[in-house]
């Protein structure tokens, strides 16, 4: 398996892309910790885990408290001897209108969200992998050159976040440490079944692709645990894109 005997901390598991990851790391072989904010969200992801051999604990933890997550990660590289993955997906909170229409608040809390949670997370347990001179940070959601109209903070949090994988790439990168972006340019399947335009979306997300269709969350598992695995220990200071096409490479 991929990540046999590998321990990995998924932030925002309880979410859609955070649990797909966190389900194809345990069934690669990984033991995966789930941290989120809400344990009801989590609960149902470690037992599917369970009901399929793998191993999975459940932790409570808002991935932007320094405290709490510092005390998380140190706490599972106590038990486990080391940390070798790394991956958040919590949600950046971003409203999203016009930028003539939107408060200065609501256009820089997902910026603001997206670089304290993944510095927070990244740093904790980059300070574990220096020293076992391996470990892979998983980021999620780069978004390439182009935006569309009324995304507010959003895309402008995307990039920030590149901003951040190439300082962490950069610095870590000696120590024997990957720091990899995962790009879908949009996962039809994590749009809630009860929101409204779901059908708008999904069908403009398979529009704007070159092969037709979009990525699903088994591919976003899929890909993640190949990315986080020794197969694709060369790739670092990188974006994956799973985008089908709707996000042109340059």
């Amino acid at each position: 398996m991929l990540l046999q005997d590998k321990t990995a901390i998924v932030y925002g598991s309880g979410g859609p892309i955070g649990g797909a990851a966190a389900r194809a790391f345990a069934r690669e072989g990984a033991r995966v910790v789930l941290a989120g904010r809400t344990r009801a969200a989590l609960d149902p992801v470690a037992a599917a885990i369970g009901a399929a051999g793998g191993t999975a604990e459940v932790a409570e933890v808002d991935a932007l408290d320094e405290a709490a997550v510092d005390a998380l990660v140190d706490g599972v590289a106590a038990r486990h001897g080391r940390v070798d993955v790394s991956f958040n997906a919590i949600g950046v909170g971003d409203v999203q209108k016009p930028l003539l229409e939107i408060t200065a608040e609501e256009f820089a809390r997902p910026i603001v969200t997206a670089v304290r949670t993944q510095f927070l997370t990244i740093r904790a347990a980059v300070r574990h992998m220096i020293p076992q001179r391996s470990g892979v940070i998983l980021m999620f959601g780069g978004g390439g050159p182009q935006t569309l109209p009324g995304l507010g903070g959003f895309k402008v949090a995307l990039d920030a976040m590149e901003g951040v994988r190439r300082q962490w790439a950069c610095e870590a990168g000696p120590h024997g440490v990957r720091v990899v972006t995962m790009v879908t340019g949009g996962v039809p399947e994590s749009i809630p079944d009860g929101f409204d335009p779901k059908g708008e979306i999904t069908a403009s997300l398979v529009e704007a692709t070159l092969l037709g269709r979009a990525a699903t969350l088994a591919d976003v598992g899929d890909v993640a645990a190949f990315v986080a695995s020794d197969r694709a220990r060369t790739m670092t200071s990188a974006t994956v894109n799973i985008s089908c096409g709707a996000i042109v490479d340059h």
